[in-house]
């Protein structure tokens, strides 16, 4: 991959990530439609996705933080509770001890709906993995998911304000939204587009429903990126091209963080038309294309 294509590259990875277009469509069609291969190498794969999460934990700096340090005291509440409910096997009644409250700032409660989030999202990631290989291959499955997208902006645009933040939002709302991003691994549905979507249905307020959406991205990115760390060796770092994939990284970093402001202001002012209708075209045209091809 010379320097410029891998600034192309990441120039795409930082706009697709975030804004509500669907990467995973549009690298479909242009697949399909151009034969232009798309396959950048298991190493820069990994390295977008680092400069995607660098993006998100510096727009939601403190948040992360706070998530993180949370998380820590949940699991050592947790295990601590474990232990207590080892040692009260043995005591008498009167004896036993009282269990730790856990959820007990919302920093938990948004853990913990975070980790809700994450398993359906998960599970309908491994049960689509097939479905999404062979719909990648075709065009008609990203012309429809597109246009399926363009109608959830659109909905977005018209949904009733809510006000639910983490400390208000419901598990089940968490569930609702984990289900939504698995279902989004589809290519063609945008990601941050479904999952804003089912937040504001779900009545989150619009500067949390966009908090909630990428953040709850995290998980699933960390998730890829293992799956793709595991299949390249130190060898891979050899030579120039990691200087190539170093700037492309950059790149892919700084557009997204652009990216993830620029959604802040579209939510709060109900800007999704624009993409509603961008998107809209793109799958007609992938659609019509198949059939003509």
């Amino acid at each position: 991959m010379s320097f410029i294509e891998a600034i192309i590259m990441g120039l795409i990875q930082g706009l697709t990530e975030f804004l509500p277009v669907s990467s995973s469509g549009h690298l479909a069609i242009f697949k399909n439609i151009f034969h232009i291969s798309t396959d950048t190498g298991l190493l820069y794969d990994v390295m977008l996705h680092i400069a995607t999460l660098v993006a998100i934990c510096v727009v939601y700096w403190k948040d992360v933080k706070e998530l993180f340090i949370n998380g820590c005291c949940m699991v050592g509440l947790w295990i601590t509770n474990g232990v207590i409910w080892v040692s009260n096997l043995f005591r008498k009644k009167e004896d036993k001890k009282s269990y730790k409250s856990v959820l007990t700032t919302p920093y938990r409660r948004f853990v913990l709906m975070i980790l809700i989030s994450t398993v359906p999202t998960g599970i309908l990631g491994v049960l689509l993995e097939k479905v999404i290989g062979s719909a990648s291959e075709l065009l008609i499955l990203p012309g429809i998911c597109l246009i399926f997208t363009a109608i959830l902006l659109f909905i977005a645009d018209h949904a009733k304000i809510g006000d639910k933040t983490e400390e208000t939002a419901s598990y089940k709302n968490s569930l609702v939204i984990g289900l939504a991003q698995g279902v989004a691994t589809l290519p063609g549905l945008s990601r941050s587009g479904t999952t804003i979507t089912a937040c504001l249905l779900s009545g989150f307020s619009k500067e949390f429903a966009v908090k909630y959406s990428f953040i709850m991205s995290i998980p699933a990115i960390l998730g890829a990126m293992v799956l793709e760390a595991k299949d390249f060796t130190l060898a891979d770092f050899a030579g120039g091209m990691i200087w190539n994939y170093v700037a492309g990284m950059i790149v892919a970093g700084v557009v997204g963080y652009i990216c993830i402001k620029t959604m802040l202001v579209v939510v709060k002012k109900n800007k999704f038309t624009i993409f509603s209708v961008y998107c809209l075209i793109a799958g007609i045209i992938s659609v019509v294309f198949y059939f003509l091809a």
